[in-house]
């Protein structure tokens, strides 16, 4: 997976095929917020997503309280966002459809 810097109409064409994602701190990140039931919810899909991003090697930056989870992707060294962060954005869209209603 490609780590350089995509363009403005690339991030904006890659963000609208995310639902409740937007860009964040200057338009580096994207971030969202999940909400579940409950915690076990929660973290298994910070489990998930874990794993995924693993095998990505690409992290997030997210914090947890209970049953919500905020998100925040970027590629550090790109200083931006990079194809990665939309493949971990997708990745973390499946984690979370299994364990929202």
């Amino acid at each position: 997976m490609k780590r350089d810097k995509l363009e403005r109409q690339a991030i904006y064409d890659e963000l609208a095929k995310l639902d409740g994602w937007s860009l964040g701190d200057g338009g580096k990140s994207i971030t969202k917020s999940y909400k579940f039931k409950n915690f076990v919810e929660a973290f298994g899909f910070m489990t998930e997503a874990a794993l995924a991003a693993e095998k990505l090697d690409h992290h997030p930056e997210w914090f947890n309280v209970y049953s919500k989870v905020d998100v925040a992707l970027s590629t550090h060294s790109a200083d931006g966002l990079t194809e990665l962060d939309f493949k971990l954005a997708g990745l973390m869209e499946k984690a979370a459809a299994r364990r929202i209603d």
